[in-house]
């Protein structure tokens, strides 16, 4: 049993490593590709250009909300508009920008959602890794209290490789739970960040629509 014990705590180790490098390549890749989509896009206030820019940041979750939120102001546009033309020209042509909000309400959710994949994991591994140690070091102490019974001796080469193995088991544990309880509350920090950053990004969005159309009202 203790044995059975210390491989379910090494699948448990080897899992949340996993996924402690998956996410930190993901979320890593997220933040750089973001930071420069959003200079680009600020810099350029020309959405053809970022939409441009946007295709080649696959990592970016601001790029692909962009994508979305592009798309669907091209659907709110009348037909015959070439995808080239920017805000300038798109905005007095709009007929809503109800959809667009709907868009990027759910693509904001679809990114949040993609980036928790697999993180609640090391979150129950934090929780149950050590009472599974726990676990093994009592069915260990039992298991050599059982010895000294049969061998109805209470020697110090009796009981000692039981309690020794008994208490690696609790270490092993407490060596699993400790970097996946680490890890998850650092992913769960920069999700919080990057989801603050898309809903940032997604209000400036629709703020530059809604002035284009404002200002084009004014115009005619």
């Amino acid at each position: 049993m203790v044995q059975f014990v210390i491989l379910l705590l090494l699948f448990f180790s080897i899992t949340s490593w996993a996924i402690i490098f998956i996410k930190y390549r993901y979320i890593r890749r997220a933040y750089r590709e973001s930071d420069y989509f959003t200079e680009v896009f600020w810099e350029s206030r020309d959405f053809a250009v970022a939409y441009g820019e946007s295709e080649e940041l696959l990592g970016s979750p601001v790029a692909r909300i962009f994508r979305i939120g592009y798309a669907e102001l091209r659907k709110s546009t009348q037909p015959g508009v070439p995808i080239e033309e920017t805000s300038e020209s798109i905005g007095g042509k709009l007929m809503g920008t109800g959809n667009v909000k709907r868009s990027l309400r759910r693509a904001i959710n679809t990114e949040v959602t993609k980036m928790m994949q697999l993180v609640p994991f090391l979150a129950t591994c934090g929780n149950t890794a050590p009472f599974i140690g726990l676990f093994g070091t009592v069915w260990g102490i039992m298991t050599s209290f059982h010895d000294i019974g049969q061998k109805k001796s209470a020697s110090l080469a009796v009981v000692a490789p039981g309690i020794s193995e008994a208490l690696v088991v609790t270490a092993i544990g407490l060596a699993v739970a400790i970097p996946a309880v680490i890890a998850y509350n650092y992913f769960m920090q920069k999700i919080n960040i990057i989801e603050s950053e898309l809903q940032s990004f997604s209000a400036d969005f629709l703020n530059i629509i809604e002035r284009d159309i404002i200002r084009k009202k004014e115009v005619n």
